[in-house]
Protein backbone atom coordinates (compact mmCIF):
# COMPACT_ATOMS: atom_id res chain seq x y z
CA UNK A 1 0.00 0.00 0.00
CA UNK A 2 1.30 2.96 -0.88
CA UNK A 3 1.57 6.38 0.94
CA UNK A 4 -1.69 8.36 -0.90
CA UNK A 5 -3.53 5.43 -0.18
CA UNK A 6 -3.04 5.05 3.17
CA UNK A 7 -3.60 8.99 3.77
CA UNK A 8 -6.96 8.43 1.76
CA UNK A 9 -8.06 6.01 4.13
CA UNK A 10 -7.21 7.59 7.06
CA UNK A 11 -9.27 11.11 6.12
CA UNK A 12 -11.85 8.10 5.29
CA UNK A 13 -12.15 7.01 8.69
CA UNK A 14 -12.34 9.84 11.11
CA UNK A 15 -12.32 7.34 14.06
CA UNK A 16 -8.85 6.56 13.55
CA UNK A 17 -6.17 8.69 14.86
CA UNK A 18 -3.91 10.45 12.90
CA UNK A 19 -1.11 9.75 15.15
CA UNK A 20 -1.18 6.25 13.95
CA UNK A 21 -0.64 6.99 10.16
CA UNK A 22 1.98 9.30 11.32
CA UNK A 23 3.84 6.42 13.15
CA UNK A 24 3.61 4.41 10.66
CA UNK A 25 5.41 6.82 7.93
CA UNK A 26 8.45 7.22 10.28
CA UNK A 27 10.53 4.05 11.06
CA UNK A 28 10.97 3.18 14.78
CA UNK A 29 14.43 2.08 15.81
CA UNK A 30 14.13 -1.49 17.10
CA UNK A 31 15.62 -1.93 20.63
CA UNK A 32 18.34 -4.02 21.67
CA UNK A 33 17.38 -7.82 22.57
CA UNK A 34 19.67 -9.37 25.17
CA UNK A 35 20.10 -12.40 24.80
CA UNK A 36 20.72 -14.92 27.37
CA UNK A 37 24.44 -15.40 27.35
CA UNK A 38 25.10 -11.63 27.39
CA UNK A 39 23.06 -11.08 30.85
CA UNK A 40 24.87 -14.47 31.75
CA UNK A 41 28.01 -12.38 31.39
CA UNK A 42 27.04 -9.69 33.17
CA UNK A 43 28.95 -9.66 36.82
CA UNK A 44 26.37 -9.47 40.00
CA UNK A 45 25.66 -6.45 41.76
CA UNK A 46 27.59 -5.59 44.43
CA UNK A 47 24.26 -6.10 46.87
CA UNK A 48 24.33 -9.70 45.86
CA UNK A 49 27.79 -10.30 45.98
CA UNK A 50 27.50 -9.55 49.90
CA UNK A 51 24.58 -11.71 50.24
CA UNK A 52 26.43 -14.50 48.90
CA UNK A 53 29.60 -14.07 50.63
CA UNK A 54 28.05 -13.88 54.15
CA UNK A 55 26.36 -17.13 53.92
CA UNK A 56 23.05 -18.43 55.34
CA UNK A 57 21.44 -16.05 57.90
CA UNK A 58 20.18 -19.04 59.95
CA UNK A 59 21.87 -19.54 62.81
CA UNK A 60 22.55 -15.68 63.40
CA UNK A 61 18.89 -15.55 63.45
CA UNK A 62 17.77 -18.44 66.05
CA UNK A 63 20.45 -16.41 68.26
CA UNK A 64 18.73 -13.23 68.09
CA UNK A 65 15.56 -14.75 68.62
CA UNK A 66 16.58 -16.55 72.21
CA UNK A 67 17.92 -13.45 73.24
CA UNK A 68 14.91 -11.70 72.68
CA UNK A 69 13.14 -14.57 74.50
CA UNK A 70 15.63 -14.66 77.37
CA UNK A 71 15.01 -10.50 77.75
CA UNK A 72 11.21 -11.19 78.23
CA UNK A 73 11.76 -14.09 80.22
CA UNK A 74 13.84 -12.41 82.51
CA UNK A 75 10.92 -10.04 83.59
CA UNK A 76 9.33 -13.26 85.61
CA UNK A 77 12.59 -14.47 86.64
CA UNK A 78 12.91 -10.82 88.58
CA UNK A 79 9.54 -10.83 89.99
CA UNK A 80 9.34 -13.81 91.22
CA UNK A 81 12.87 -13.72 92.76
CA UNK A 82 12.10 -10.61 94.28
CA UNK A 83 8.53 -12.29 95.79
CA UNK A 84 10.19 -15.23 96.55
CA UNK A 85 13.42 -13.47 98.82
CA UNK A 86 10.71 -11.32 100.44
CA UNK A 87 8.80 -14.35 101.18
CA UNK A 88 11.65 -15.98 102.76
CA UNK A 89 12.77 -13.38 104.58
CA UNK A 90 9.44 -12.70 106.36
CA UNK A 91 8.88 -16.19 107.48
CA UNK A 92 9.14 -15.24 111.16
CA UNK A 93 7.07 -12.64 110.82
CA UNK A 94 4.09 -14.77 108.51
CA UNK A 95 4.74 -17.64 110.97
CA UNK A 96 3.94 -15.59 113.91
CA UNK A 97 0.45 -13.20 113.03
CA UNK A 98 -0.34 -15.06 109.72
CA UNK A 99 -3.16 -13.14 107.64
CA UNK A 100 -4.01 -11.12 110.66
CA UNK A 101 -0.84 -9.22 110.36
CA UNK A 102 -2.48 -7.42 107.15
CA UNK A 103 -5.51 -6.31 108.98
CA UNK A 104 -3.91 -5.86 112.79
CA UNK A 105 -3.51 -2.02 113.67
CA UNK A 106 -1.43 -2.76 116.40
CA UNK A 107 2.78 -1.83 116.03
CA UNK A 108 4.23 -2.24 119.54
CA UNK A 109 8.36 -3.53 118.67
CA UNK A 110 8.71 -3.29 122.52
CA UNK A 111 6.11 -6.41 123.28
CA UNK A 112 6.54 -7.71 119.85
CA UNK A 113 3.04 -7.40 118.16
CA UNK A 114 2.99 -5.83 114.92
CA UNK A 115 0.64 -5.07 111.91
CA UNK A 116 0.60 -3.49 108.86
CA UNK A 117 -2.97 -1.95 108.73
CA UNK A 118 -2.22 1.67 109.13
CA UNK A 119 0.34 1.92 106.73
CA UNK A 120 -1.36 -0.08 104.15
CA UNK A 121 -4.36 2.70 105.01
CA UNK A 122 -1.48 5.65 105.19
CA UNK A 123 -0.21 4.51 101.73
CA UNK A 124 -3.60 4.20 99.61
CA UNK A 125 -4.79 7.42 101.40
CA UNK A 126 -2.27 9.43 100.48
CA UNK A 127 -1.27 7.90 97.00
CA UNK A 128 -5.35 8.37 96.17
CA UNK A 129 -5.69 11.54 97.24
CA UNK A 130 -2.65 12.96 95.18
CA UNK A 131 -4.24 10.93 92.45
CA UNK A 132 -7.65 13.17 92.89
CA UNK A 133 -5.45 16.85 93.00
CA UNK A 134 -2.76 15.87 90.33
CA UNK A 135 -4.92 14.09 87.41
CA UNK A 136 -7.35 17.16 87.11
CA UNK A 137 -4.36 19.71 87.14
CA UNK A 138 -2.05 17.37 84.72
CA UNK A 139 -4.98 17.01 82.44
CA UNK A 140 -5.10 20.62 82.05
CA UNK A 141 -1.68 21.57 81.66
CA UNK A 142 -1.61 18.91 78.66
CA UNK A 143 -4.68 19.99 76.86
CA UNK A 144 -3.28 23.66 77.34
CA UNK A 145 0.17 23.03 76.20
CA UNK A 146 -1.21 20.35 73.24
CA UNK A 147 -4.07 22.57 72.01
CA UNK A 148 -4.39 26.06 73.04
CA UNK A 149 -0.43 27.20 74.54
CA UNK A 150 0.98 29.90 71.73
CA UNK A 151 3.83 28.66 69.64
CA UNK A 152 5.95 31.17 71.75
CA UNK A 153 5.32 29.88 75.31
CA UNK A 154 4.60 25.94 74.45
CA UNK A 155 8.41 25.32 74.88
CA UNK A 156 8.72 26.90 78.14
CA UNK A 157 6.22 25.64 80.13
CA UNK A 158 7.17 21.69 78.67
CA UNK A 159 10.72 22.56 79.89
CA UNK A 160 9.16 23.44 83.52
CA UNK A 161 6.85 20.76 83.62
CA UNK A 162 9.48 18.20 83.00
CA UNK A 163 12.06 19.99 85.28
CA UNK A 164 9.76 19.16 87.96
CA UNK A 165 10.06 15.32 87.19
CA UNK A 166 13.75 15.47 87.91
CA UNK A 167 14.17 17.14 91.29
CA UNK A 168 15.12 14.87 93.76
CA UNK A 169 12.33 13.48 96.13
CA UNK A 170 14.31 15.29 99.28
CA UNK A 171 14.22 18.40 97.97
CA UNK A 172 10.45 18.62 97.63
CA UNK A 173 10.34 17.37 101.25
CA UNK A 174 12.25 20.33 102.25
CA UNK A 175 10.09 22.35 100.61
CA UNK A 176 7.53 21.02 102.29
CA UNK A 177 8.97 20.99 105.34
CA UNK A 178 10.09 24.83 105.22
CA UNK A 179 7.01 26.04 102.92
CA UNK A 180 4.07 24.13 102.66
CA UNK A 181 3.96 22.72 106.70
CA UNK A 182 3.59 26.27 108.12
CA UNK A 183 1.48 27.46 105.05
CA UNK A 184 -0.72 24.05 105.98
CA UNK A 185 -1.06 25.01 109.93
CA UNK A 186 -1.22 28.71 109.74
CA UNK A 187 -3.52 29.63 106.63
CA UNK A 188 -4.57 26.56 104.45
CA UNK A 189 -5.50 24.46 107.34
CA UNK A 190 -8.35 26.98 109.17
CA UNK A 191 -9.64 27.78 105.69
CA UNK A 192 -10.23 24.20 105.39
CA UNK A 193 -11.78 23.91 108.96
CA UNK A 194 -13.99 27.02 108.11
CA UNK A 195 -15.16 26.17 104.78
CA UNK A 196 -15.04 21.80 104.53
CA UNK A 197 -15.09 21.07 108.30
CA UNK A 198 -18.82 19.82 108.36
CA UNK A 199 -17.10 16.71 106.32
CA UNK A 200 -15.37 15.37 109.59
CA UNK A 201 -11.86 15.17 107.48
CA UNK A 202 -10.58 18.30 108.94
CA UNK A 203 -10.96 17.50 112.62
CA UNK A 204 -8.42 17.86 115.25
CA UNK A 205 -5.50 19.30 116.01
CA UNK A 206 -3.54 20.91 113.04
CA UNK A 207 0.64 20.53 113.59
CA UNK A 208 0.91 21.32 109.84
CA UNK A 209 2.41 17.28 109.01
CA UNK A 210 -0.21 15.19 108.42
CA UNK A 211 -1.89 12.59 105.80
CA UNK A 212 -3.08 16.25 103.59
CA UNK A 213 0.74 17.47 103.71
CA UNK A 214 1.82 14.13 102.48
CA UNK A 215 -0.72 13.75 99.76
CA UNK A 216 0.12 17.99 98.57
CA UNK A 217 3.43 16.66 98.19
CA UNK A 218 2.71 13.64 96.54
CA UNK A 219 0.35 15.23 94.29
CA UNK A 220 3.40 17.88 93.05
CA UNK A 221 5.77 15.06 92.79
CA UNK A 222 3.33 12.70 89.92
CA UNK A 223 2.25 15.85 88.09
CA UNK A 224 4.92 16.30 85.66
CA UNK A 225 4.94 12.40 84.77
CA UNK A 226 1.28 12.35 84.45
CA UNK A 227 1.06 15.49 81.99
CA UNK A 228 4.52 14.82 80.03
CA UNK A 229 2.86 11.10 79.20
CA UNK A 230 -1.10 13.07 78.45
CA UNK A 231 0.78 15.43 76.06
CA UNK A 232 2.35 12.57 73.74
CA UNK A 233 -0.52 10.80 73.92
CA UNK A 234 -2.46 13.60 72.64
CA UNK A 235 0.30 14.98 70.37
CA UNK A 236 0.19 11.24 68.72
CA UNK A 237 -3.83 11.70 67.72
CA UNK A 238 -3.70 12.29 64.14
CA UNK A 239 -4.85 16.20 62.99
CA UNK A 240 -7.76 14.27 60.74
CA UNK A 241 -9.90 13.31 63.96
CA UNK A 242 -9.54 17.24 65.02
CA UNK A 243 -10.52 18.38 61.39
CA UNK A 244 -13.36 15.93 60.73
CA UNK A 245 -14.90 17.08 64.30
CA UNK A 246 -14.67 20.79 63.20
CA UNK A 247 -15.75 20.14 59.99
CA UNK A 248 -19.27 18.83 61.77
CA UNK A 249 -19.33 22.11 63.19
CA UNK A 250 -18.13 21.49 66.72
CA UNK A 251 -16.47 24.10 69.23
CA UNK A 252 -13.18 23.91 70.03
CA UNK A 253 -13.95 22.41 73.68
CA UNK A 254 -16.24 19.39 71.69
CA UNK A 255 -13.38 18.90 69.20
CA UNK A 256 -10.92 18.50 72.38
CA UNK A 257 -13.20 16.18 74.43
CA UNK A 258 -14.33 14.48 71.38
CA UNK A 259 -11.58 14.24 69.08
CA UNK A 260 -8.78 14.21 70.88
CA UNK A 261 -9.54 13.44 74.75
CA UNK A 262 -11.62 10.71 73.90
CA UNK A 263 -9.23 8.72 71.55
CA UNK A 264 -6.55 9.10 74.24
CA UNK A 265 -8.66 8.12 77.15
CA UNK A 266 -6.33 4.46 76.89
CA UNK A 267 -3.06 6.20 77.38
CA UNK A 268 -4.51 8.50 80.09
CA UNK A 269 -5.49 5.62 82.35
CA UNK A 270 -2.42 4.49 82.02
CA UNK A 271 -0.25 7.66 82.73
CA UNK A 272 -2.54 7.72 85.62
CA UNK A 273 -1.29 4.20 87.11
CA UNK A 274 2.56 5.44 86.49
CA UNK A 275 1.89 8.34 88.86
CA UNK A 276 -0.06 6.18 91.06
CA UNK A 277 2.61 3.69 90.98
CA UNK A 278 5.44 6.52 92.06
CA UNK A 279 2.78 7.73 94.70
CA UNK A 280 3.14 4.29 95.94
CA UNK A 281 6.83 4.05 96.20
CA UNK A 282 7.50 7.56 97.23
CA UNK A 283 9.62 7.21 100.27
CA UNK A 284 11.61 10.60 101.16
CA UNK A 285 9.63 13.26 100.76
CA UNK A 286 6.49 11.43 102.55
CA UNK A 287 8.43 10.83 105.12
CA UNK A 288 9.59 14.13 106.08
CA UNK A 289 5.89 15.52 106.17
CA UNK A 290 3.71 12.49 107.59
CA UNK A 291 4.13 12.68 110.74
CA UNK A 292 5.29 8.80 111.16
CA UNK A 293 2.37 8.04 113.71
CA UNK A 294 1.21 4.33 112.93
CA UNK A 295 -2.63 5.31 113.70
CA UNK A 296 -5.54 5.39 111.47
CA UNK A 297 -7.50 8.39 111.49
CA UNK A 298 -10.50 9.95 109.49
CA UNK A 299 -8.71 13.52 109.94
CA UNK A 300 -6.51 14.47 107.13
CA UNK A 301 -4.98 16.91 109.37
CA UNK A 302 -3.79 13.77 111.83
CA UNK A 303 -0.35 11.98 111.52
CA UNK A 304 0.25 8.88 109.62
CA UNK A 305 2.74 6.27 107.97
CA UNK A 306 3.03 4.66 104.85
CA UNK A 307 4.76 1.25 103.69
CA UNK A 308 7.82 2.84 102.21
CA UNK A 309 8.24 5.60 105.42
CA UNK A 310 8.62 2.75 108.10
CA UNK A 311 10.39 0.83 106.43
CA UNK A 312 12.85 3.56 105.57
CA UNK A 313 12.36 4.93 109.32
CA UNK A 314 12.65 1.55 111.32
CA UNK A 315 14.45 -0.67 109.15
CA UNK A 316 17.90 0.67 110.97
CA UNK A 317 16.14 0.61 113.99
CA UNK A 318 14.91 -3.08 114.09
CA UNK A 319 16.78 -5.39 116.71
CA UNK A 320 14.92 -8.40 116.95
CA UNK A 321 14.17 -10.72 114.38
CA UNK A 322 10.62 -10.80 114.47
CA UNK A 323 10.63 -6.88 114.47
CA UNK A 324 12.97 -7.55 110.90
CA UNK A 325 10.95 -9.88 109.81
CA UNK A 326 8.10 -7.80 110.54
CA UNK A 327 9.52 -5.00 108.84
CA UNK A 328 10.63 -7.20 105.54
CA UNK A 329 6.94 -8.52 105.21
CA UNK A 330 5.54 -4.85 105.31
CA UNK A 331 7.83 -5.06 101.88
CA UNK A 332 6.12 -8.23 100.72
CA UNK A 333 2.68 -5.80 101.45
CA UNK A 334 3.88 -2.73 99.58
CA UNK A 335 4.59 -5.61 96.75
CA UNK A 336 1.15 -6.99 96.85
CA UNK A 337 -0.59 -3.31 96.43
CA UNK A 338 1.41 -2.98 93.66
CA UNK A 339 0.11 -5.96 92.11
CA UNK A 340 -3.37 -5.34 93.78
CA UNK A 341 -3.31 -1.53 92.20
CA UNK A 342 -1.74 -2.59 88.93
CA UNK A 343 -4.59 -5.34 88.28
CA UNK A 344 -6.95 -2.94 88.90
CA UNK A 345 -5.86 -0.55 86.09
CA UNK A 346 -5.99 -3.76 83.72
CA UNK A 347 -9.96 -3.58 84.47
CA UNK A 348 -10.13 0.18 83.91
CA UNK A 349 -8.33 -0.41 80.92
CA UNK A 350 -10.92 -3.38 79.54
CA UNK A 351 -13.88 -1.38 81.02
CA UNK A 352 -12.72 1.68 78.80
CA UNK A 353 -12.37 -0.83 75.54
CA UNK A 354 -14.70 -3.29 76.44
CA UNK A 355 -12.33 -5.68 75.58
CA UNK A 356 -11.67 -4.76 71.97
CA UNK A 357 -8.04 -4.20 70.76
CA UNK A 358 -7.37 -0.14 70.74
CA UNK A 359 -7.83 1.69 67.70
CA UNK A 360 -8.14 5.09 66.53
CA UNK A 361 -11.80 6.21 66.05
Amino acid sequence: MSLTQMTTNSESNPSEPRSTVRALDVPLPSAPVTTGPAMADLPPSPVRQFLSSRGSGKIADQAFAGLMLTCALSIFAIVIFIATILVLRSKLSLHAFGFKFFTSQAWDPVSGDFGALPFIYGTLATSFLALLMAVPLALGVAVFLTELCPKMLRAPISFLTELLAAIPSVVYGLWAVFVLVPMMRDSLGPFLVKTLGWTGFFEGANFGVGLLTASIILAIMILPIISSLTRDIMNAVPNSQREAVLALGATRWEMIRVGVLRNSRIGIVGAVMLGLGRALGETMAVTMVIGNHAEINKSLFAPGYTLASVIANEFSEATGDVYLSALIEIGLALFLVTIVVNTIARLLVWAVTRGAPARVA
